[in-house]
């Protein structure tokens, strides 16, 4: 089965559509097979996975649903870095584009993409985006980097583009820029970082114009969560809802699985595309949790000819919601992530993921920038060291303390210094988002 063949007429958006709202048993037999089409294709293009399945002695006919995959292992992130050239699954010529994972835990990956991964991506998120609400009437301010082979911008790009948005390609350099192309142009939504949206927003107050008149009506947020573990607003998501006067959307994924799950007009989770994904969530021992439970995401991206990956382990913490939404959707929608698994803190019996920290922080006046050191304290506790940027002489170290502790029930050390401390340590130019988390438990 070739790549071509693998993606030939699936990128219908009416049909999607259509699909996210049949009976469970349709798509879960829809999703069965796409799955086989898959294994299918692993089997005859990728190196990797070949090898995989010669090595456990599994025919491709033995993976007919998705509890099948229970018998094949995980592809881990060292397995990418390692065994890379593995997993290219088309010839060098068919290769179109090429985008760089993040780096933030580890080495960053060049994931190779075929015209047919880009259709897909296109069509991925122009299904986000209209369930969103937007339509060819919107203009839409991009302010997220679509260079340095990143992968967010192109893909919306792409995917406004197939809803006749018109696009404004901003970027992501820096708040005076994105202000500007606000003022000229008025786009009707915004997509980028919130804390950069946020920030957006009050220096155009500090310029005497109002964010809330800008005619702004939805905002896609990425990078950062802007919804609690109960879907209600962050602290971050309210202020960027009471700041532009208009409607927030949260959004997941990640350039390894090519997909993102986007918040409806619900804003009950991202909605799994289920064309595009299996999703499943396991416990610390590998083995499947029950629905609504936390657990670590592990992605098989449906469709990607180029690089395509199964069982994907993720390292993000997350929970998966099966009851249908009252968007009229009855997919399965994942729930906001809550951290990182690599980056999970134990500090007094208590279990502390870093996005807890800075949710708490994104709420609090006079606060320009932090970061997070850890380091071990003991067998079973870490030492917690939050550096935090600010200009206001009346902040202090214990009340910024006591705040942290109100909210994740454990206060860590708090050092409050210049905010241009902060972007010293933050950021770095190997790196292409801000590095706030410091690990230095295995140092």
């Amino acid at each position: 089965m070739s790549g071509d063949s693998l993606i030939s007429c699936r990128f219908d958006s009416r049909r999607g559509a259509e699909l996210s709202r049949a009976p469970l048993s349709d798509i879960a037999a829809r999703q069965n097979d796409l799955l086989k089409r898959h294994i299918d294709y692993l089997a005859g293009h990728s190196p990797f996975y070949r090898s995989m399945f010669a090595d456990l002695d599994v025919r491709p006919e033995d993976i007919s649903c998705q509890a099948d995959l229970a018998k094949l292992p995980f592809t881990c992130k060292d397995d990418l870095e390692n065994r890379y050239d593995e997993f290219l699954a088309v010839e060098q010529e068919e290769i179109v584009d090429i985008c760089l994972t993040s780096g933030t835990t580890g080495k960053s990956v060049a994931m190779q993409q075929s015209s047919g991964d880009l259709e897909r991506l296109a069509y991925n998120e122009e299904l986000s985006f209209r369930a969103a609400g937007f339509s060819s009437a919107d203009r839409v301010l991009v302010a997220v980097a679509s260079d340095r082979c990143f992968m967010a911008g192109l893909a919306y790009f792409l995917g406004l583009t197939r809803i006749k948005s018109t696009v404004l390609r901003g970027g992501s350099g820096n708040a005076s820029l994105t202000a500007e192309l606000i003022r000229n142009f008025r786009p009707s939504a915004l997509v980028g970082v919130p804390s950069l949206l946020l920030n957006v927003g009050k220096r155009l107050q500090r310029e005497g114009i109002e964010p809330a008149r800008q005619g702004i009506k939805r905002i896609v947020c990425i990078g950062e969560p802007v919804r609690n573990r109960d879907f209600t607003l962050s602290l971050l998501g309210v202020g960027l809802e009471e700041l532009w006067h208009c409607r927030v959307f949260g959004t997941y994924a990640s350039t390894e699985m090519a997909t993102s799950f986007t918040d409806c007009a619900s804003g009950a989770g991202g909605h799994l595309l289920p064309e595009l994904m299996i999703i499943e969530i396991v416990d610390e021992n590998g083995a499947p949790v029950p629905h609504g439970t936390f657990g670590e995401v592990v992605a098989t991206p449906l469709g990607v000819t180029g690089m395509p990956l199964l069982r994907f382990k993720t390292g993000d913490i997350a929970t998966l919601h099966a009851d249908p939404c009252s968007c009229g959707r009855n997919t399965h929608r994942l729930g906001p992530v809550i951290g990182r698994k690599s980056q999970m803190l134990k500090c007094l019996g208590t279990t502390v993921y870093p996005p807890a920290i800075f949710t708490v922080l994104q709420g609090m006046h006079g606060v320009c920038g932090y970061y997070i050191e850890v380091e071990s304290e003991f067998a079973l506790s870490d030492r917690i060291r939050v550096v935090v940027g600010s200009s206001d002489s009346s902040l202090s170290s214990s009340f910024v303390a006591e705040r942290i502790a109100a909210s994740i029930r454990v206060k860590p050390e708090v050092v409050i210094v210049p905010p241009e401390e902060i972007l010293k340590v933050t950021i770095r130019d190997d790196k292409r988002k801000p590095v706030i988390f410091f690990d230095k438990r295995s140092l």
